[in-house]
């Protein structure tokens, strides 16, 4: 087997033929990157706040649970789901949800009997439902297509 050895301008032209073939590859496969970069942290950021709605939720109906008057019971809620959920900018008044001043969804605090209970037995539910559609943490285009519509949660306390 003879081995050639290339000197000079032949061995410019050889390797001449693939210069830019890497950039070429590289500017096909980065937005395929990016997109799939980009929808992991999309995805894992709506599971971290999926996670704080649910609970966000839980700490408001155990927070309602435990307050020691009755007329305290939904500012109480609404002050520990409002603290759960600080941190993403969303806060609850009244029965509206916004994130950073928009309307985001909506929140309920309920004080009721207990289904299935004697009427003296009553139950704190706290319902919050997050449009994701319409206002998402993170608006990457074309997330929406994996991403879901609404959050849901709601969580029910019985009060001591």
């Amino acid at each position: 087997m003879r081995r050639v050895v290339l000197w000079g301008r032949a061995r410019a032209r050889a390797r001449g033929h693939e210069r830019g073939a890497a950039a070429v590859e590289f500017a096909l496969i980065m937005p395929i990157l990016l997109l799939l970069v980009f929808g992991i942290i999309s995805y894992g950021y709506m599971l971290s706040f999926r996670q704080a709605i649910s609970q966000a939720a839980a700490e408001g109906a155990r927070a309602a649970a435990v307050a020691q008057r009755d007329a305290d019971q939904v500012p109480a809620a609404l002050a520990a789901l409002n603290d759960a959920l600080d941190s993403y900018g969303v806060t609850c008044s009244g029965n509206s949800l916004s994130r950073n001043g928009d309307p985001a969804g909506s929140c309920a605090v309920d004080v009721a009997t207990c289904a299935g209970e004697a009427a003296s037995v009553r139950c704190v539910t706290v319902t919050i439902n997050y449009d994701y559609d319409g206002s998402p943490l993170l608006p990457v285009p074309g997330m929406g297509i994996v991403l879901p519509d609404n959050l849901k949660y709601s969580a029910v306390a019985r009060v001591s």
